[in-house]
């Protein structure tokens, strides 16, 4: 059986001004999950998805490469309890 949780990736480097959020947006179309992505004041890019941990697993690790533009130079991912508060996927400001 699959586990509902969220999770949330911090990701550092070179991912503010380079078309990431958009990015994000794209590839969480490919897979079944909801939440958002949105740029942080410290220059950072969080990504909060929600739904079957291993689908957000493999969503995961498409964001990570993000587009040619971006450099990732590290991140933090956790993970926390399903909410179920996201209904959808969107950018947030």
């Amino acid at each position: 059986m699959s586990e509902w949780v969220q999770g949330r990736l911090t990701l550092r480097g070179r991912v503010q001004g380079v078309g990431y959020r958009y990015f994000v947006l794209r590839t969480a179309r490919e897979f079944e999950v909801a939440g958002l992505v949105r740029n942080l004041p410290s220059g950072e890019v969080e990504v909060i998805a929600e739904g079957k941990r291993e689908e957000i697993e493999r969503f995961f690790e498409e964001v990570k490469k993000g587009p040619a533009s971006a450099h990732v130079s590290s991140f933090l991912e956790e993970w926390f309890p399903f909410s179920g508060f996201y209904h959808d996927f969107r950018v947030g400001y």
